[in-house]
């Protein structure tokens, strides 16, 4: 089995244990790396794998080597791991999850030839229902990649892209889930101007977002045939998306979004 070595105890390290367990890992394959002491022993008493405060301890040995830590830790992070024992080559990869931190730039500070990815994930991997965009540095092989996508997959749907079009990539689904949250909030606040209460109002906005979702998941059609198939002419659905529209709703998504790219790549930029 792939041995995995998760530098970063957070959320994030969390969600990403929780899942290669659950899709049936074996805990003996699994090794966290994190400083804070309380926290390791949490993590290993919960998921009864190994916990370490030494990086250059936890990735020895490990074929996949994955940094769930902030980007501004990065560097800290691969100054301790150019400690440890990694083997050049193609023995082992590392998987970043740290948003703005380019390929370019993990390579540099790593042996020369190391295998990289770059992951842009989101939150909803905290319930296993993530969306990850992984990209390939220059020394990583489509074996690799391919590992590495069967990794998160514990967690969520994977796709791969170009590199170049990870910003993009972070405006929509990494930024994303914030957006969403935006609607169910503006929502819940407006049934409740109409007379519900928040509690049932919560109810029927999230069930509707869960079910809604699902549509768009299982049955295959896009969202505007089933937009479409909710909007009777001249009914209810139409008069507020008549107003949505009116306030230009598809306007403030694209504009939204292009500033979510370029704030990305400028933080990328200040990153090297």
């Amino acid at each position: 089995m792939t041995r995995i070595a998760v530098v970063g105890g957070g959320r994030i390290g969390e969600a990403l244990i929780a899942g290669l367990l659950e899709s049936g890992r074996a805990t003996k394959d699994l090794v966290v790396a994190e400083p804070v002491a309380p926290r390791a022993a949490q993590l290993a008493e919960r998921f009864k794998i190994r916990a370490t405060g030494s990086i250059a301890d936890a990735v020895v040995g490990a074929d996949i080597v994955v940094l769930a830590v902030k980007p501004g830790d990065v560097d800290s992070v691969l100054t301790d791991l150019s400690k440890a024992d990694l083997e050049s080559g193609h023995e082992q990869v590392l998987v970043s999850l740290a948003a703005g931190v380019t390929t370019a730039h993990l390579e540099s500070r790593l042996p020369a030839g190391f295998a990289v990815v770059r992951v842009m994930p989101n939150t909803p991997m905290l319930v296993g229902q993530g969306m990850s965009a992984i990209a390939p540095g220059r020394y990583t092989d489509a074996e690799q990649l391919e590992l590495v996508g069967e990794m998160l997959e514990a967690v969520g749907k994977v796709v791969t892209v170009a590199e170049s079009q990870m910003d993009a990539v972070t405006a929509v689904s990494g930024s994303g889930p914030a957006y969403f949250f935006l609607v169910v909030e503006a929502m819940i606040d407006a049934g409740v101007s109409l007379g519900l209460t928040r509690e049932v109002a919560t109810q029927l906005v999230v069930q509707t977002m869960i079910g809604s979702a699902a549509l768009l998941d299982e049955t295959g059609q896009n969202a505007v045939d089933l937009r479409a198939a909710v909007t009777s002419p001249g009914g209810t659905t139409a008069a507020a998306l008549r107003v949505l529209e009116r306030h230009a709703l598809r306007s403030a998504f694209t504009e939204a979004l292009h500033a979510s790219k370029q704030r990305s790549a400028e933080q990328g930029a200040s990153n090297e």
